[in-house]
């Protein structure tokens, strides 16, 4: 009832028609973020494509240049060489046709999976259960890499995968509410960049239809995609 009555109050501040700036709309996402844990900064961007399609999938991936906040825990299937090279790194767990084994038995305490791709036979057979959970490795965002050691680097620093759902919306958290506003506001332009240069070759008329930024237990804030698109991210800075 209080987390309710908390949100109610935070509707009733905010005007849910109004576009604001990127700036703006951090600004009002942090403020309302008053929760009793760190609340994870969260966005969300429709998109004008049809995923069914091939030619319009939206897929990548995005160095966020403040990181996530959160702890990444590694699982990296290698075998000889790239599983010490994987252990040295920081990988949480390593293994092979073992490691696959632990799975199929309900083992789940990771959050990334990275693999080599000669161990990609062993990972395969794990699609039904690495594929609902968005974990399964993939080249296209690099983890299925035979550069283990920046595969991790690049999970536990700050890398997010992303990916288009059927409705045409991107979901993604983007930090943290204990982030100062202008690293919350470098990591979403980040983020918007990646999503912009993943425009498929599909994809036709308004790429970004609506974008709405907001914490954990917190309301959505409309950002003015015109405002947005028209400022430099930091990574281009």
């Amino acid at each position: 009832m209080a987390k309710n009555k908390r949100l109610m109050s935070s509707y009733s501040e905010i005007d849910r028609e109004k576009l604001h700036g990127l700036t703006e709309a951090v600004s009002i996402v942090k403020s309302n973020a008053k929760a009793k844990f760190d609340e994870t900064i969260e966005v969300a961007v429709n998109l004008n494509v049809d995923p069914r399609h091939a030619d319009q999938m939206v897929r990548g991936v995005c160095s966020l240049p403040n990181g996530t906040g959160r702890s990444v825990r590694v699982a990296v299937f290698a075998k000889g060489a790239k599983a010490e090279e994987a252990k040295k790194a920081g990988a949480d767990v390593v293994g092979g046709d073992e490691l696959a084994e632990e799975i199929q038995n309900g083992r789940m305490d990771f959050d990334k999976v990275i693999a080599t791709p000669d161990m990609m036979p062993v990972v395969g057979r794990l699609g039904k259960v690495l594929g609902p959970r968005g974990m399964m490795p993939n080249p296209k965002v690099g983890t299925v890499t035979m550069d283990v050691n920046k595969a991790i680097q690049d999970s536990k620093g700050g890398a997010v995968e992303f990916r288009v759902e059927k409705a045409g919306i991107i979901h993604a958290g983007i930090g943290k509410a204990s982030f100062t506003e202008k690293a919350i506001e470098e990591n979403l332009r980040a983020f918007l960049d990646a999503i912009v240069k993943a425009k498929p070759s599909g994809a036709k008329g308004t790429y970004l239809k609506k974008i709405a930024v907001s914490s954990t237990m917190g309301p959505g804030v409309k950002v003015d995609i015109a405002e947005a698109s028209a400022q430099p991210s930091a990574s281009a800075a």
